[in-house]
């Protein structure tokens, strides 16, 4: 029985991982840049882009996680938790490939150009400021939900590694980064100092 996930998946994991870490950072960063700043139709234009490339990499991992069965989890744990487990992933991928859904769909209904790393994306939608200001409500509340997910992810994850210690943490742990975090601790260990022996006291020399 598979015990690990496969290398596509790890990779898509932590690269996900990290991009929407540092999308909400930026989401949050883009809230504090008043309204007709010079540099915010340019940081808007990046966050858009950024986040529509975080929908296409959580559409190919759902796609592999639904072609690829899931190592299983350990009998050992708890039936609630393991629906709990289930039912976070479930409302992360689904706010997850809502969020660029419903981000674009706000910006269509803006006079301004949707553009994707410079480039203009095709132009659907009509000047609606009342459907604009709904898209960025439903927008404002994935966020929350994500950030509160994302949270609650990385708190059970810790749980697994510190408190359960059944081996589910290192399931998507790469072998390089076990390696890795083994050898430095093993330098972080302290070693006991080999005990001198006292040295004879020598009669003084005439």
């Amino acid at each position: 029985m598979q015990e690990r996930y496969t290398r596509t998946a790890m990779t898509l994991h932590w690269l996900i991982a990290a991009a929407v870490l540092g999308q909400i950072a930026f989401g949050w960063y883009l809230e504090q840049i008043p309204l007709g700043a010079p540099p915010r139709t340019a940081v808007v234009n990046f966050h858009k882009s950024t986040g529509l490339v975080i929908g296409l990499l959580i559409v190919f991992r759902l796609v592999w996680r639904l072609t690829h069965t899931p190592p299983p989890l350990p009998e050992s744990m708890p039936r609630w938790q393991a629906r709990a487990a289930r039912a976070s992933h479930f409302l992360l991928y689904a706010a997850l490939i809502a969020q660029p859904l419903v981000g674009y769909l706000g910006s269509s209904f803006t006079p301004y150009p949707i553009k994707y790393f410079g480039l203009v994306l095709p132009y659907w939608g009509w000047d609606a400021p009342a459907l604009k200001e709904l898209c960025s409500a439903v927008h404002f509340g994935l966020a929350c939900l994500i950030t509160v997910l994302v949270a609650i992810h990385i708190a059970a994850a810790l749980k697994h590694l510190l408190v359960n210690r059944d081996g589910v943490f290192q399931r998507m742990l790469p072998h390089l980064i076990l390696v890795m975090g083994l050898f430095f601790w093993l330098q972080r260990t302290p070693r006991p100092r080999p005990t001198r022996r006292p040295r004879p006291n020598c009669p003084p020399s005439r």
